[in-house]
């Protein structure tokens, strides 16, 4: 059975292929976000997915903030900025990591919420894995629990969870 947010993640979705560069199918969300019947479905279904496992979300720039803060709303839960290197002030955590066409840099800025907190990481799109399993490094070295990862559309042919381990992971869609 195919959820509400599914049918509308499925029915919106933009793709465009050679994207930033040849060989690429870029997703779109930004047409999924801007109906809000569906970016409200899909907050839904992220906070109902992982109902009582988190004490907040972390999520990556840029698309996961959208999603973090929805989330943390509708669940009454703190918020986790995880951004693109060089953008946070004060003490941080760094984890490099390749991107399907390059490499880049996540940080996290140190001592926000009590050791052992359950922090739920959101994202857009999960394609090879690399964003994600570098977030998840960063909650755990900044002495949180990876409570699991929520994501809108799974890439299945990037094999992007087979970079998690045993991370529960929750996809609106998998294409």
């Amino acid at each position: 059975m195919t959820s509400p947010a599914a049918a509308h993640v499925r029915s919106l979705l933009a793709s465009y292929p050679d994207f930033p560069q040849p060989g690429i199918m870029f997703r779109d969300l930004n047409p999924v976000f801007a109906n809000a019947a569906a970016f409200r479905s899909i907050v839904d279904e992220l906070v109902d997915g992982h109902h009582g496992r988190f004490d907040a979300v972390a999520g990556i720039e840029a698309r996961g903030f959208l999603l973090a803060a929805a989330v943390g709303y509708a669940a009454d839960v703190a918020v986790l900025a995880v951004r693109k290197g060089g953008k946070l002030p004060g003490t941080v955590l760094t984890e490099e990591y390749d991107l399907e066409y390059g490499s880049a840099r996540l940080e996290l800025e140190v001592g926000q919420l009590p050791a052992g907190s359950r922090v739920l990481v959101l994202d857009d799109v999960l394609a090879t894995g690399g964003t994600v399993a570098a977030t998840s490094r960063l909650i755990e070295r900044a002495g949180y629990v990876l409570a699991g990862v929520g994501v809108v559309v799974e890439l299945t042919d990037l094999a992007g969870r087979s970079r998690l381990g045993d991370a529960s992971v929750h996809a609106v869609v998998s294409i």
